[in-house]
């Protein structure tokens, strides 16, 4: 009895800190098995998969077998896609598949640099730890993003009020004045003549104003994942875009270091690394010179001169990484690099918005003032004719 609840001990403070977290309890029954488990489908939240690793991390520390963590962790889990991808979990680790190989069954959910990291910590027996600095890694990216995202959100605002007011004033307000003009006769001023045929081909062919961005906007998208031409040289204009280009720089450089210096730290060959970095990057330019690095460094050199060659990466992380190769601590030296460039991203992103916004604002009273005078030139004419009579 007594070894029972000395077995028990561990468990129960980790579900205990687990509640502490935020897990929520479910009320279907855990280790439900798979003829009994309903089946869900569906996208599984990014922040869901890094509380999991975070609890994951937890149990496992508290020296709790890893299917009987995965078992718990199931049955706090509300019903949804998340519980069925833990159910199938806990039934692989438990026929002998190692974890790793069972998250790589869920792809949409686990990428590679999550396998590989989690394949690291158990060829290491030190998956607890690789949990923990995973759920950390997870953490800092997605405070990176939704710091942008926050940023972006105002000007976003802006842009789509003013494009409103605009479309407003054009469909709505500017042709009621055209019949008052129709109806005094005269000639117009050139500015208000060419507002009004704007106004009126923006009514007889509303079909192309709102067709064709759409029509724009699904090639691009189609040509951006189809072929590799145009999202390289769209990829590369967008770095030479002033102010935005180097923000994206330094946000995909940042990106890159930590994630590779993430998978070192956790033991994942260099090779190995630069592959899942390859295809995690979202930038074209950014995976070319990851690779020119890769034949590089399979060929037995370092990784410091061709990445100063690639001409991609700032001088800075260079001799960084050179530093970091001479000494033995490539890891810590890419996690500075990372945590440097986050802060500039977000001094400059913030500098950025800082003028873009009045910016947006004087845009926006500009085309409305246009188009005020356009209409009330007239009107003044009209005025003094009438006062005239």
């Amino acid at each position: 009895m007594a070894k029972k609840i000395q077995r028990a001990a561990p468990a129960a403070a980790a579900k205990t800190e687990i509640r502490a977290r935020g897990a929520a309890p479910s009320s279907g029954g855990p280790g439900a098995s798979s003829g009994e488990r309903k089946r869900y489908r569906g996208r599984v939240a990014s922040q869901t998969i890094t509380d999991f690793t975070t609890q994951l991390a937890t149990l496992t520390d508290a020296g709790i077998p890893i299917v009987k963590a995965l078992t718990i962790l199931e049955g706090q889990t509300r019903p949804g896609p998340f519980k069925t991808i833990l159910g199938d979990l806990v039934e692989d680790v438990s026929a002998g598949t190692p974890l790793s190989e069972s998250l790589g069954k869920h792809e949409r959910s686990f990428d590679r640099l999550y396998c590989s990291m989690v394949r690291a910590g158990e060829a290491g027996g030190v998956l607890g730890r690789i949990l923990t600095r995973l759920a950390a890694f997870r953490e800092k990216s997605a405070g990176v993003r939704a710091k942008v995202t926050q940023a972006l959100i105002y000007p976003a605002v802006v842009s789509l009020v003013a494009i409103g007011v605009v479309t407003t004033m054009i469909i709505v307000v500017v042709p009621k004045f055209e019949e008052i003009f129709r109806e005094f006769g005269g000639e117009l001023p050139k500015v208000t003549q060419v507002l009004l045929d704007t106004s009126r081909f923006a009514a007889d062919y509303w079909y192309l104003v709102l067709g064709l961005p759409i029509v724009v906007a699904l090639t691009h998208l189609m040509l951006m994942r189809r072929s590799y031409g145009y999202r390289f040289a769209v990829h590369k204009l967008l770095l030479r875009v002033p102010w935005v280009g180097v923000v994206l720089s330094k946000s995909l450089i940042s990106a890159f270091a930590r994630t590779f210096g993430t998978l070192i730290e956790a033991g994942v060959p260099h090779l190995d690394a630069l592959s899942i970095v390859r295809d995690s990057t979202g930038n074209e330019v950014l995976a070319k010179g990851v690779d020119e690095i890769r034949t590089t460094v399979r060929e037995g050199e370092g990784i410091a001169r061709p990445m100063g060659e690639s001409g991609v990466f700032d001088d800075l992380v260079v001799n960084m990484v050179d530093v970091g190769e001479a000494t033995g601590e490539l890891d810590k030296m890419l996690i500075k690099v990372a945590d440097a460039y986050d802060v500039q991203v977000d001094r400059r992103t913030q500098a950025m918005l800082t003028i873009l916004e009045p910016m947006l604002i004087i845009i926006m009273a500009a085309i409305v003032g246009f188009i005020v005078v356009a209409l009330f030139m007239p009107l003044l004419d009209i005025m003094s004719k009438l006062g005239e009579a």
